[in-house]
């Protein structure tokens, strides 16, 4: 191992090494100044480790598995409104604090789309969080029988996009709703939350749905709420 392969690897700078002996070429054939060869080795260590923070995140999101806008299958459903789909793509509704309904009968699509919508927000640096309902409640009575929960709780504050999965799919054990309510009301106004559930807002009593308009035509559709909750998406199959 030459010196200089040495002091990369102490200063970290792995990105830069994988590339080095390319670079160097490159450098001797395109006769690149010390400036331009300088700055072709820093974007190279830079790519690399916002790939690997990247990585981290996609990891920490705990996605069901990795689903992307590119990936769906928009002629399954047609009436999904794709443009209202990639408006939530763009983040701006994670840099309100708002907040996102998919509700629909299974197999239409919302898991997919909340997924999609959560990847392409790490894409752009926001931190995520997935979970279906299940998994939530499973969390906050396993660290409550430990006396732990004020740390789950934290774990779900703490992320910029909260995407909470299946709500409504199965009844929830006795008293399970006062968490997902906690988190609900902690993070209003001051985090994201993506929800999808199979049951109408009508149906969810005494949850987040005060105050929602409801819209009905024959397709699903996306449309901005008068209040905290930024689009719902009603996806039929």
């Amino acid at each position: 191992m030459s010196n200089l392969e040495n002091t990369l690897k102490q200063l970290r700078l792995s990105g830069l090494l994988q590339t080095l002996d390319v670079r160097l070429q490159e450098a001797v054939a395109n006769r690149l100044g010390h400036a331009e060869f300088l700055e072709l080795i820093c974007q190279d260590e830079i790519n690399v480790r916002q790939q690997r923070l990247m990585e981290r995140r996609i990891k920490a999101a705990d996605f069901r598995g990795l689903k992307t806008l590119e990936d769906f299958d928009w002629s399954f459903n047609p009436a999904v409104h794709r443009k209202e789909i990639y408006d939530l793509a763009t983040g701006n509704f994670i840099r309100q604090a708002k907040e996102v309904l998919f509700l629909g009968p299974p197999g239409v699509g919302k898991t997919h789309l909340a997924q999609a919508v959560g990847y392409e927000a790490i894409k752009m640096n926001f931190q995520v969080l997935y979970r279906s309902i299940f998994d939530l409640v499973r969390d906050f009575m396993k660290d409550e029988a430990f006396s732990q929960q004020d740390r789950t709780l934290r774990r779900y504050l703490h992320p910029e996009l909260l995407i909470i999965d299946d709500f409504g799919l199965k009844q929830l054990p006795k008293n399970s709703g006062e968490h997902l309510f906690e988190v609900i009301m902690r993070r209003y106004e001051n985090r994201s939350t993506i929800m999808t559930s199979n049951r109408p807002l009508e149906e969810w009593g005494q949850t987040p749905r005060r105050r929602a308009h409801r819209r009905r035509d024959s397709g699903p559709f996306l449309a901005p709420r008068p209040d905290h909750c930024h689009y719902r998406e009603e996806l039929s199959a």
